[in-house]
Parts: C-alpha cells; structure tokens; sequence
C-alpha cells in the first residue's frame, strides 16, 4: 500500500496507548441477542450414546443386527416378461426385543397405479427418478412430455406389483397384510431373541419396461435384433420380497418406498436359482455354483484363464453373442449362485451378452477377486476398453481408502438402468452409436460417463453394501460417501474429467434458494443430486485437503470404514469417528455443512496500514506532517496555481509571524520533556520491547472480514508483496468462535516486506460462493465477450467427434455451394 492510503496508528496496550482504528465489522455487525454460537457441540442434537453405539462412533459392546437368510428359485419368462418364484426365508432375531411380527419389502408394488408414489407425484414437481411433466409458466400452455404419457400408458396397459400366491410356515398358512410396498406378517408365535423363524413365500410379478417407468430395474426391449421379435435384456433388481430391517435406533424401518430413498437392509446368505432361456448368459450376485451346467468347456477354460490374465479375457466373444441373438430356444437353463454375507441379491439376464472377465490378487480373506462386464454389442468398443479396467481400477482406490473389497466377484453390467449399485453387481448405461459404415462410435462425454457410472456404482460396494448405511433415510450416507471415493478413485484415472467433487462443484447449489439441509430424509430433498451426492461429497473433499490434511482425515476416514464393516452406522457414528479418530473438533463443520443451509462467503472488506506511535516527538510530529502532505492537492488551490495566482502572504511579505513558518506538527522542548518524562517512566522491559519494535519498525496490518454466507470457515490468505513475493496463510475456522459474522485479524511483516495485495481462498478450495469480494484491492471482475450467431454451437464433449473426424475436407468450391444453398 502506498503512503497515500489510510495511515493509523498501532499502539502497544501495554503503554498505554490509543489506536485510531474505527469500529470493527464484529463491533458494527453484531447485535444484542443475535449471537450464533457456531461451535456449539454436535452432541447436544445427536442421539445419546448407550450400549449398542458409543460416544466414540463405534459399535457398542450390546450392538446386534438381524440376520436374513434366503433359498429362493425364480423363472424367468421371456415371453411374458414375468418372474414367478418361491422363497424360503430363515430369521434369526439378535435382537433383545421379543417380534410378533415382521415387515417385509414389496418394492415392485411402487409401480401400481394406487401406489402411495403414484398418488402423490406432483405434476411438474420435483417428483424422483421417472420423467419429470413440466408445469405452466404464466399464460403458456401446460406441457406434458411423451415420456410421461408413455409412462402412463404402460401402466394402465400392464398388471403391476407383486402377486402373493401364498405366505406359508410348513404347511400353515400366516397371516398377512399388504401395505402399499410393504406387507406385515403376523407369527403364530413370537420370535424371542436369540431365536429363528421359517418361513415361505410364493410370487410373481410382471416386469416393468425401463425406458417406459424409469426403474431401478426392468426390461430393455431391442425390435430391431436379426431374432423374429427382437431380444430383451433382463435387469432384475427389488425383484423378490425382502425382509425390512428392524434396528436398534428405529424398530422396523417399514416407510412407505416413493422411488427416490432407496433402502436399508439385513446381511445374510442367498443361495439363489433362476432358471431363464438355455441362450441366456446370466450375470449375478455371488458366485456360480454349477459352471458345468451352464457353461461350455471353452468358456470354463476362458474363466479360468481370465483369473490370471494381464487384460480382460473374453469369456464370451463378441461373435458368439452377435450368432446368439439371432435366434431364440424353448429350452431352459438353471444358474444357480450362492453369496454370504451380502445385503441384497441382483441379477441380469439376456441373449445378447457378450462377457469379459479379469482376476485381481489382493491381501486379506478374499485373496482373488474376478471383475467381469456384460455387455451387448451396443457397448461396442468403449465397454470392452474400459468397463472391467474401471471395476479394477475402483477396488484398487476403493481398497487403500477403505478395506480390501470382501467379496468373490465385481461386476458391470450394460442394460437400460443409467446407474444402479447391488452387492457384486451394478447396471450401467452408456453405449456406442451404430454409423452408417458399419462401426460404433462415442463421444467423449459418453466415455467419460461409462469410467464414472462405473467406478461409482461399484464403489457402493463399500457404501453402502458393506457399510450398511440407511439408504431411505439418509442418502448422503452412501452416495455422498461413494461420490466422495470415486472422485478420488476417478482423478487418478483422468483429473481432466469433471468429477463433480470439487469445492467449485456446488456454490451454484448453495448459494440458491431451494437448497435443503442434507440431513434432510431421502424423499423431502428438492434436488436429490446437488444435495445427496454433490454437497457431502464436496465437504469431504474439503475436509480432506483443507481442514485435517490427508494424513488425519484418510486414517479417520479408514477407521469409520473398518469399524462398520458389515455393521449398519448412522450419521452419529460418522461424526463421532472422524472427530475421534483425527483428534480434532468438527463439530462446527458437520454443523454448518450438514445440518444447516449457510453457504460460504467471506469477504475481505478493509486493510488498515497501521504504524508504531513511538511518542518521540521529532519521530512522530514528522511522520504526520508527511502523510499530510501525501494528501490529494485541493483542485481549487492547483487551478489558483496554475492560473499564476498568488497568496496573500506572499503578496505581502513583510507582515508575517510565527505561524507562517511553523505549524501544528513543529516540535517545541515541551514536547521534548514530555517525551524523557514518558521514557522515565517505563520499566526496562518496556523500555527494550519498545526500543526493539521503533527500531524494526514492522509493518502492521488489520484486516477486516466479514462472515457474509453464514458458514464458518477457515480463513485462506495469499499475500502479495511489492517486491513480487507471494505468502500463503491459512487461519483456522475457530477465528470465528466469538464473532461469527465479523472477525479482524492481525498481520505482522518485516519493514521491507510491503503489502500491494491481498486474496481469500485463491485456490477456490472452501466452495466460496462469491470470489469477487475475495480480492482487497477489488480487482475488476474478468470475463470476456464473444461474437456469436444466433444459432447455438453444440457442446463439444457430447458431440461425436470419433465420427466426426471421418467426414472428408470440402473443397473451397464446395464451401461456397453449401453456403449459397443453405441462402436457399
């Protein structure tokens, strides 16, 4: 800063001094009674540690949760589109609650017409997964997609949600009720703790088409495949009634399903039969309990190969599947699979798979993992690069962050579902584009959107398939966790990609009025991927590398993980065990970024120049004389000069006194004396300390900020210098722990070490939402602007420039005939 700007002065306390400092921010803010404590500690809104979850985060010693086991064997008929099943349900209750009955999950029912989901979607509302209608704006008419109408035409048009044939205990029929998606069973006799329960269900159900309801699972229909009536790819997921699961924080987690809170389930072991066309290839949780069966002897011997191969092995070709689709068979076939431990069981079946398949050797109890893709020839190339190297690549990441993956297989399946995880299984959607030429092309936003879907669904492998979150209720729990991981996993894999993770991601969001706190339950967020993915994502990345550092946060972050393994945790337990296990209090942080909707927005609004008074007055007396001077000229008194006109004082010299050569800053012996009296008085140690700080005669700075977003965080300066020079400080959050609007800060720098410039947050790392009151002085805001046509250029990362590329080079010529026709 020059010496034309605002000097005051700095002046020890200790002596007594005053400093001509106005009133802070904190001081003109600040009301009476409008104190916000934002350091108030988390435990006073978190549930009460007790014996199943302790104040540390972990599992208590009395923590329990049920166990679900299931033999089931399903039908699949292609031509109906249908599942029939049986299943035999064992539940072994660890609870310490006598149950009377149990509460079982009929996602499939979400689809009937009088379904609580249907009942209440809201006509251009923000209403979940399916096509969304839009709503009238002003004196326009209504607008009603096709996609909507196909939706309502397929349900009216199909019997949907589950038939129960049947609930039987041996041979004795139980009582049930069905209520909406979920139906109660009533035991003959209660289940006591420690004790199980046996019991069989028969079902059926018709299977949704994906494209036409927008589903977690369903159909996908392809008319146009060589085989008389196309082929179908079958993706089987919410397919079977399954047990909810009862808690020691909720009871029965029975809340209606609406499509967007997905689900919370119960571990336990599948032994699983599905029995579809002789020419399906099956894909599923678990492992394949009868290869010879369903298997040839080349394709065992591929499987084989694959578990030690350097790339992936096709188990099945793509020539194989392309002759497969061509014609269908009244034969069957049984796959049979068995998991353990798992939380849930998905499936997928069709013709037209082709399969690739890679091993992984890893430490742990599942020393060998296979990761596979399924996929048609409409995955074409882009799924036989990348789809199994991205399930590889996930575990790799997933593992150093987390535990080593616990499961036998991992697998990527291509079918109409965009994105959808299962244990050991996930549904994803990008495909090539077939070209007149014969080939497959993709853009680079359709490859970047496979490596992502696919990192991230089998990222939910850890969150929350192992880590038993509840999805229903809190979200952010496994798809903030996940969006987290893969946004570490995905930019070491290409940082170019927007992953959708960093602090930059959601100020838009934040900063917006329909921003929700993400501790709001699933199907009350207004915009579930902004707040569900986007946000905890962002705040773990932040807390990550701006607040603890990679050292505190990744061994926190791996305990949380390591402690609920297979465990069901709630947000308590995720706070308490990264405040733990890091030794630092976050209680501010999960505060401001979970539970509330203060975005950030600190502003630097002044920097003062303050100098050392040192009360000699041939020091000071000279110092404000010379900032005196430093004033802007009066534009009166320059024009007077300018025009040649002359003082009064100088027209006539000989009538002066004392004034006219001294003035209030000239030094008189009284000022002197006072001064040796001042000295006299100090004791040496204030004597030395004062001494010392005129001799170094430092540069002392107050910077003013104020709170402006309501979010506390740390404060991160980069300061520049008039020799070029460039300082890095990070303040920590807690500056704010007594004035959370306004806070000043004290910068002391060396005499030679002059202050031009000052920037908060320069690297954009706390999700600011508005860095133009970043910069002290104000910079003039960049942008740019660009000539332009009316007509909308394309977005190049969508575009298909693989295709593109082949189009041949006009001639001059033929540029101009185009031009002149398109006159035309």
């Amino acid at each position: 800063m020059s010496a034309r700007q605002m000097r005051l002065l700095w002046l020890a306390p200790v002596l007594g001094l005053l400093a001509h400092i106005p009133a802070t921010n904190a001081a003109i803010q600040q009301t009476k009674g409008d104190f916000q404590d934002k350091f108030r500690q988390l435990d006073e809104v978190l549930p009460t540690p007790n014996v199943y979850r302790n104040a540390a985060g972990e599992a208590g010693h009395q923590y329990w949760q049920q166990q679900v086991d299931y033999v089931i064997n399903a039908k699949l008929d292609e031509n109906k589109r249908r599942i029939d099943a049986s299943e035999n349900i064992t539940y072994h209750n660890n609870s310490p609650d006598t149950l009377k009955y149990l509460w079982i999950q009929l996602d499939q029912n979400k689809f009937r017409p009088d379904s609580m989901s249907a009942l209440t979607d809201t006509f251009g509302g923000n209403s979940g997964r399916g096509p969304a209608t839009q709503a009238a704006n002003g004196d326009s008419p209504a607008k009603l997609s096709l996609n909507a109408l196909r939706r309502q035409q397929f349900v009216a048009d199909h019997e949907l949600g589950y038939e129960i044939k049947s609930v039987k205990s041996g041979s004795r029929d139980l009582h049930h009720v069905i209520v909406g998606t979920l139906m109660r069973i009533d035991l003959t006799t209660p289940l006591k703790p420690g004790k199980s329960v046996k019991f069989a269900i028969d079902y059926g159900y018709n299977i949704v088409e994906e494209d036409a309801v927008s589903a977690r699972s369903g159909y996908e229909h392809f008319p146009d495949d060589k085989r008389e009536g196309g082929n179908d790819i079958f993706l089987l997921a919410q397919w079977f009634p399954r047990l909810a699961a009862y808690t020691d924080y909720e009871a029965w987690t029975n809340k209606e399903f609406l499509g967007r809170g997905e689900f919370t389930l119960e571990f336990g072991n599948y032994d699983v039969s599905m029995t579809v066309p002789a020419d399906h290839i099956v894909s599923a949780t678990g492992e394949l309990q009868n290869p010879k069966d369903v298997l040839t002897s080349t394709q065992r011997d591929r499987l084989e190969q694959a578990k030690t191969a350097k790339r992936p092995v096709f188990i099945v070709t793509e020539e194989e599947a392309l002759e497969n689709e061509k014609a269908g068979t009244d034969k069957t076939k049984t796959w049979r699979f068995k998991a353990d431990n798992v939380r849930d069981f998905a499936w997928a079946s069709s013709r037209k798979f082709m399969w690739d398949a890679k091993g992984i050797t890893q430490d742990g109890p599942q020393k060998h993992v296979m990761a596979m893709s399924f996929y048609p020839k409409e995955g074409g190339d882009l799924w036989k690069k990348y789809s199994t190297e991205a399930v590889v690549h996930t575990l790799d990441v997933y593992n150093r962050f987390t535990f080593n993956y616990p499961y036998p297989t991992a697998q990527s399946v291509n079918g109409p579902v965009g994105g959808m995880e299962y244990p050991m299984i996930s549904f994803n959607g990008p495909r090539t584009e077939l070209q007149d030429d014969g080939s497959r092309t993709y853009s680079l936003s359709e490859k970047r959107f496979l490596v992502g879907v696919v990192i991230h669904e089998v990222g939910h492998n850890y969150f929350p398939m192992v880590v038993n979150s509840d999805e229903r209720q809190w979200t952010w729990m496994d798809e903030g966790l996940n969006s987290f991981l893969d946004g570490v996993a995905g930019r070491e894999w290409d940082p170019k990609i927007p992953w959708g993770v960093e602090p930059r991601d959601v100020v838009g969001y934040m900063k917006g009025s329909s921003q929700v706190p993400v501790m709001t339950q699933s199907d009350s967020v207004l915009h579930l991927g902004p707040n569900a993915y986007t946000k905890p994502a962002v705040a773990l990345n932040i807390l990550r590398e701006t607040i603890l550092g990679r050292e505190l946060f990744d061994f926190a972050f791996k305990e949380y993980a390591q402690r609920w393994m297979f465990k069901r945790p709630t947000p308590s337990d995720f706070f308490r065990t990264m405040e733990e296990a890091s030794g630092v209090d976050l209680d501010w942080f999960f505060r401001g970024w979970f539970y509330t909707t203060d975005h950030v927005d600190i502003s630097i609004d002044r920097i003062y120049k303050l100098r050392l008074d040192t009360k000699n007055p041939d020091i000071d007396l000279q110092r404000q004389r010379e900032a005196e001077q430093d004033k802007p000229l009066s534009l009166t008194d320059e024009r007077n000069r300018n025009e040649g006109r002359k003082l009064w004082v100088e027209r006539f010299e000989d009538i002066k006194d004392f004034y006219d050569d001294n003035d209030q800053y000239t030094v008189t012996n009284k000022d002197r004396n006072k001064y040796r009296e001042f000295q006299s008085k100090l004791k040496p140690w204030e004597r030395d300390t004062l001494e010392r700080a005129v001799r170094e005669d430092k540069n002392y700075y107050v910077m003013d900020f104020s709170n402006l977003g309501g979010l506390v965080m740390p404060i991160l300066l980069e300061m520049e210098f008039a020799d070029g020079t460039k300082e890095s400080m990070r303040i920590p959050a807690e500056i704010w722990r007594r004035s959370p609007k306004a806070v000043s800060k004290l910068i002391v720098t060396d005499k030679n070490k002059e202050l031009v410039s000052v920037t908060v947050d320069p690297r954009w790392e706390t999700a600011d939402v508005d860095v133009e009151n970043n910069y002290y002085p104000r910079r003039i805001i960049p942008s740019r602007i660009e000539a332009y046509k009316d007509k909308k250029s394309k977005d190049r990362v969508k575009m298909d420039l693989m295709q593109d590329i082949k189009t041949e080079l006009k001639t001059e010529d033929d540029a101009k005939k185009g031009e002149a026709s398109n006159e035309l």
